[in-house]
């Protein structure tokens, strides 16, 4: 059975939410972030501390938005891929890596100096805000055309880019979207996939754990 580690919230929630949408089994262990100093038997999984870990037979992988691929293809035939003979195939592969690269990274920094360690470095904050918040133009673009980012249909990029939409609220950075991306943003937190991922990442919590995001 596929296993992953996660952490409310945190870039893990995109493997949980690609998992709901394709309905597989799983074991979800959730620990308290940043695990590698609140769940320290962790390293010993991830020597990184990182979070996602996920662990599927042999297969081993910490990357998000790579995990997202690997089961959408892994476990497909599945809507959520897009095949290499689509015209739309560079568009989701875009999407897959833009969501983390492009967008979740400047919110990182925007985490660290807001959230653990205020007081800082808020003008880094301010200005990595400001960075996220421009790239958001090329989604803004693509919901002028379309509901989802490509291949006319909700697909594993539309998972890397809502989660980057996800942590931009969790940082109070969603009252600066534009209205195409906010109604984007409401149709991903619609889907049931979304809605599952949610409500699995509470039930699997330990007890008493605290179920505040990141």
């Amino acid at each position: 059975m596929i296993r992953l580690y996660h952490c409310f919230d945190a870039r893990s929630f995109r493997p949980l939410w690609a998992l709901e949408e394709l309905g597989l089994d799983y074991e979800l262990i959730v620990m308290p972030f940043p695990p590698r100093y609140r769940a320290k038997e962790y390293m010993a999984v991830n020597p990184l501390g990182t979070i996602p870990a996920m662990v599927d037979g042999e297969t081993f992988m910490t990357e998000s938005s790579a995990i997202v691929q690997y089961l959408v293809t892994r476990y497909g035939p599945s809507p959520l891929a897009v095949e290499v003979d689509d015209p739309a195939y560079g568009a989701w592969l875009n999407g897959l890596h833009f969501g983390e690269a492009t967008l979740t990274f400047p919110q990182t920094l925007v985490l660290r100096y807001r959230r653990f360690e205020p007081g800082r470095a808020e003008v880094v904050a301010d200005d990595y805000a400001k960075w996220f918040l421009a790239r958001l133009r090329a989604v803004d673009r693509a919901m002028q055309t379309s509901d989802w980012l490509c291949a006319g249909r909700f697909t594993a990029a539309d998972i890397s880019v809502g989660y980057a939409l996800l942590l931009a609220a969790q940082l109070g950075l969603d009252a600066e979207f534009t209205p195409a991306v906010a109604a984007y943003w409401a149709r991903l937190q619609a889907r049931p996939g979304f809605q599952a991922a949610k409500a699995s990442q509470v039930r699997h919590a330990p007890e008493g754990a605290d179920a505040s995001p990141i």
